[in-house]
């Protein structure tokens, strides 16, 4: 085996986010670092608060929406009956005014019924009923304490679902916006930079080329 010391390893650098932390509050003392630089990691800084600010903003208009929502699909439960409705009548789709599909061609269509209310009263009217039914078909319907027809209670799962889409867009609302701003900004400190390497270059080339001496020697 060679007894050759190995070099000693290099101290590993500082992590990138805390390199970056330090040189956006200026602490980090480094001769290259410019002030475009500093305003560029400020830049990253605010835009990353920004993103966990929006975060935050999501999903507290995630919970809001549910806790507003859900006391009223609960009451709604509570309050709907899940009645039989037995079909009375059906549309004539073979009448003279209209042909095979004058009712449309959806899977249901609008049928007489007859059914009895919670409290016992009998109620007719018109029902959404399967397309094969027939006169007696039973359909089950919603109804009110007083035996109306109401739409069908909205279920917890509902409800998650409607609130996790509201978060989810204000989320993406939010970070369009946040990323819109960080471009905008990168793009006037990119120009900042751009002119400065102008000026700067106006000032060195002829010095640099020799060019200044030349005119200095006319």
């Amino acid at each position: 085996m060679s007894s050759t010391p190995r070099p000693a390893r290099p101290s590993s650098r500082p992590p990138r986010t805390g390199r970056r932390l330090r040189r956006a509050f200026g602490t980090q003392h480094e001769p290259l670092v410019r002030p475009v630089d500093r305003a560029r990691a400020r830049a990253w800084l605010l835009a990353s608060l920004g993103a966990l600010l929006s975060l935050a903003l999501a999903t507290g208009s995630a919970l809001l929406a549910y806790h507003s929502t859900a006391p009223q699909a609960d009451s709604d439960r509570l309050r709907l009956h899940k009645v039989d409705a037995v079909v009375l009548t059906l549309p004539d789709h073979g009448s003279d005014t209209g042909g095979r599909f004058s009712g449309g061609y959806g899977s249901r269509v609008d049928a007489e019924a007859s059914w009895t209310s919670p409290d016992g009263q009998s109620h007719t009217g018109t029902v959404q009923a399967p397309r094969t039914a027939t006169t007696g078909t039973v359909v089950p319907v919603w109804v009110d304490p007083a035996g109306a027809l109401s739409s069908p209670p909205t279920n917890r799962a509902a409800v998650a679902v409607s609130a996790v889409c509201t978060g989810a867009g204000v989320l993406l609302s939010l970070l369009a916006l946040l990323t819109l701003a960080l471009r905008l900004r990168l793009n006037a400190l990119d120009r900042r930079t751009d002119e400065a390497w102008t000026r700067g270059w106006a000032r060195l080339e002829p010095l640099w080329s020799g060019r200044a001496g030349h005119r200095h020697d006319d």
